[in-house]
């Protein structure tokens, strides 16, 4: 149990805070009254039994699941131990029934039928002990709907599991295909046009001395090749970056989606990333990321969408929802956001009312960021 907290970003002693239910244990008598009240035989059971039952539930949360099992079986043991002197220990019952929970792979409707066995074996235990029917008929309600809670808890917690590491998954895969595509290209590019460098080269360095007009004709032709490799390294870099932008458009997707968020995207024919600086490329792309996630976190939206386009010299990218909107608390990522679209010079607009959904704004001037692609020129 503690495992999947760590793996959901949460504290393993976040299960700990469950113990405040065992406050029944000390309620019970309250209710009981007579020789099943607060009495010196109960003080003296609690003091016994109740350190066991923390030591047994601090096991199911942090041990192996089949110890954590087995633990739970003897808080279920110890309380039909406990029954005939200390009405307190059918807390006991609940909790052992709940931490019996099934592990991965495990039928839900073994559980169920596990938990009806246990009660029904319980009630009649208690009847035959002379334990009054109102006291017994809430337990198998308790220990079903408790049950059920805690395992659905536990599948959700384990599709989100699963969710990440989708998105993991689509992250790894994109940055594959582009460093094989990236070697392809460049393999297909430079084999060539070194082999052909190096041929001209060679011919100018024979002619240079019987036939000089020919020679600088070689050499020229050798500057050309190099400023056509260098011109069409720098498109296969800007295809590079722009899958930048699919794959975070498609882990967009995918976390929005399967969270129950539709999710819309528009890219603009002329917003190819080819004319993008590598920087604003990036920028965007990160920006896209952090609003998928505070979308998915914080808006409990139902619709989301993000457009881009070119519009009067400037890469645009907004980013919509319709979920509570509401005051906009600046924090890490907000922050980390805006920093990472003035680093390329860019304006960046939050609007948010309450009950309105958000819309995100980005406005960054290519122009200015010219001076961020790769310089132009010859090949030295």
């Amino acid at each position: 149990m503690a495992e999947r907290e760590v793996q959901a970003g949460r504290s393993p002693w976040t299960p700990m805070i469950h113990l405040v239910w065992s406050v029944w244990v000390f309620l019970t008598p309250a209710m009981s009254g007579g020789a099943f009240g607060y009495t010196q035989r109960w003080a003296l059971l609690t003091l016994l039994s109740y350190p066991l039952f923390l030591v047994l539930y601090t096991v199911t949360v942090f041990a192996t699941p089949r110890r954590a099992y087995i633990a739970a079986a003897v808080m279920i043991v110890d309380c039909f131990v406990l029954m005939p002197w200390y009405p307190s220990a059918l807390s006991y019952f609940v909790f052992g029934c709940v931490m019996l929970e099934p592990r991965r792979g495990r039928s839900m409707a073994r559980y169920m039928a596990l938990l009806a066995g246990l009660n029904v074996v319980l009630i009649a235990y208690a009847l035959q002990l002379g334990y009054p029917w109102q006291a017994l008929v809430w337990m198998p309600t308790v220990t079903m709907i408790i049950g059920v809670m805690v395992m659905s808890n536990r599948v959700d917690r384990e599709h989100q599991a699963g969710l990440k590491l989708s998105q993991d998954e689509v992250r790894r895969l994109a940055a594959l295909a582009e460093r094989e595509r990236i070697g392809r290209d460049l393999h297909d590019l430079l084999g060539h046009t070194l082999s052909m460098v190096a041929l001209k080269s060679d011919l100018a360095g024979r002619l240079i001395e019987r036939d000089t007009g020919a020679a600088r004709e070689e050499i020229a032709t050798v500057s050309r090749i190099a400023r056509d490799a260098l011109s069409q390294v720098r498109r296969a870099v800007s295809g590079i970056r722009a899958a930048g932008i699919a794959a975070e458009l498609a882990s967009a997707k995918l976390l929005l989606e399967t969270d129950g968020v539709r999710f819309d995207y528009a890219l603009a024919d002329t917003f190819s990333g080819n004319a993008l600086p590598p920087a604003v490329e990036s920028a965007l792309a990160l920006t896209v990321r952090e609003a998928a996630t505070n979308i998915q976190r914080h808006a409990r939206a139902s619709r989301a969408e993000v457009v881009f386009a070119v519009e009067d010299g400037e890469a645009v990218l907004r980013i919509i929802d319709d979920g509570r909107g509401g005051a906009i608390v600046p924090g890490n990522g907000l922050s980390g956001m805006r920093e990472r679209v003035e680093g390329v010079r860019g304006r960046l607009r939050v609007d948010s009312g309450r009950g309105r959904g958000t819309r995100v704004e980005v406005r960054v001037p290519l122009a200015a960021n010219d001076d961020r692609l790769p310089p132009a020129g010859p090949a030295r």
